[in-house]
């Protein structure tokens, strides 16, 4: 059986390359010039941008299963492994909270829910599946959970307007549910992408995660795990295929149909690199992306944090991103390729403090 480390360094490449996406979808040069498969879909449908936010949670519970598996198999008892996870999601949770409120610092203007704010509540949940129950119910779990959300998004009625209308975002469950009981500022006005009951879907993607988990720890063959997760992979498209002609592919409310598409494609991606670090023992030739991996957390913060000083005018008086596109665009460059190469000059500023950490094995672990 292969080394744990060799998995590792695997899905810390796959894990950096989605902070590093992220970075570069959500820092362009200029909103107005953005290429269109960086760009979210604004409602039903899918572009690459949309496969970023769910590998990375896909990722977390390929991680679970080996974090809180080691700490399971040195016999820490199930209210000490509790009270960690606990203590894990109540931090991601607040540096969401904070790096929404910097730097201005506004509390009356506050989104309690969002990227961090989702990857925390999933991770807590998806935990306690972990630590509380076997393998047979976690999958039980994910397909009572897709199916119950299709039922409900697709055919329950919605008070006050009747049949669910998915073409539209205002007539459906996720909306009327975030419109009614989420607190605060809704990055919609009255929905959030990262709404209470999507959260549901997304809890299923951290435990496609787990169960891909469960293959690469198993003690069959490096080519019998990757043939496993290549079949689940394919599978999981294939069920996302057929399922978008009843639920439609939709980031915004994490539709079955998305759940099962793109956990198909992370899966994919992830043999991808398994492949390539552990048979083809190529892992070495992807230290960028390694390093924001293994401090993915601490990149993203720092990359939202940063923006005061290389996005906002409030240092300069002008931005430094606004400078950098009427520069090169007065020397002929494209604006959509000046504001993509500006999001990856953005990406190298992050990096530098991120691979220091990485070539001092400096972890921040919240």
């Amino acid at each position: 059986m292969e080394s744990t480390t060799k998995r590792l360094t695997a899905l810390d490449i796959l894990r950096g390359f989605t902070i590093i996406f992220m970075i570069i979808v959500n820092d362009p040069g200029s909103w107005s010039h953005v290429y269109a498969p960086l760009l979210h879909a604004d409602w039903n449908g899918i572009t690459p941008t949309d496969y970023i936010f769910p590998t990375f949670i896909f990722i977390m519970g390929t991680s679970m299963v080996l974090s809180l598996g080691k700490l399971k198999a040195q016999e820490i008892s199930n209210s000490n492994l509790f009270k960690k996870v606990a203590w894990r999601a109540l931090k991601i949770y607040l540096v969401g909270l904070f790096l929404w409120l910097w730097p201005d610092f506004d509390f009356g203007h506050i989104r309690w829910v969002g990227v961090l704010h989702r990857i925390a509540i999933v991770y807590f949940i998806a935990a306690i599946l972990f630590i509380f129950t076997r393998y047979q119910t976690q999958l039980y779990i994910a397909i009572g959970i897709l199916v119950g959300y299709l039922l409900i998004m697709c055919y329950l009625p919605v008070p006050g307007i009747g049949a669910p209308d998915l073409s539209v975002p205002e007539k459906n469950w996720a909306h009327y549910i975030d419109s009614l009981l989420l607190p605060g500022v809704l990055w919609e006005d009255t929905w959030d992408p990262e709404g209470l009951l999507s959260t549901f879907p997304a809890v299923v993607t951290c435990l496609l995660g787990m169960f891909a988990g469960y293959i690469i720890k198993s003690e069959k063959s490096l080519f019998e795990r990757l043939v496993h997760l290549a079949m689940m992979g394919f599978v999981l498209l294939f069920l996302g295929d057929v399922t978008q002609f009843i639920f439609p592919l939709n980031k915004n409310i994490w539709s079955t149909s998305f759940t099962l598409l793109v956990g198909g494609i992370s899966t994919l991606a992830f043999t991808f690199f398994i492949f390539i670090c552990d048979h083809r023992g190529l892992g070495h030739k992807f230290k960028f992306a390694q390093a924001f991996g293994v401090n993915s957390i601490f990149s993203y913060a720092m990359a939202g944090m940063l923006t005061l000083i290389f996005y906002s005018s409030t240092l300069w008086g002008v931005g430094l991103s606004t400078l950098f596109m009427e520069g090169t665009t007065a020397m002929g460059v494209a604006p959509k390729l000046a504001s993509l190469l500006y999001a990856m000059l953005y990406v190298g500023i992050i990096w530098i403090p991120t691979y220091l950490l990485f070539k001092r094995k400096i972890y921040i672990k919240l």
